[in-house]
């Protein structure tokens, strides 16, 4: 089971049973430090996809290679597979 279920779970079953955070996770083996952390979001991620989606709107052939390229002329520090995650993401297509 990934960690994000794991903690979940900790949760319904501390109000369930009524017990502390600390005993569940002790019940379930799960380590508190993972309990507490959460994902850290990403700056910018909004600002990134919505310049990747103009630049496909406005360069209709240009794969996301290219884009990526002209992400980073224009200052964005971002590598290729994050430009093709969010690419497959949006389900954007070079028309054949």
């Amino acid at each position: 089971m990934s960690p994000s279920r794991r903690r979940l779970w900790v949760e319904r079953v501390a109000q369930m049973y009524h017990v502390s955070e600390r005993r569940a996770c002790q019940v379930l083996s799960q380590p508190r430090a993972t309990q507490r952390w959460g994902p850290a979001g990403r700056d910018g991620e909004v600002a990134l996809v919505e310049t990747v989606v103009a630049l496909a709107r406005k360069y209709g052939r240009y794969g996301y290679r290219r884009v990526t390229a002209m992400l980073r002329r224009e200052g964005w520090w971002v590598n290729h597979k994050r430009v093709e995650r969010l690419w497959r993401h949006e389900g954007l297509k070079v028309p054949g």
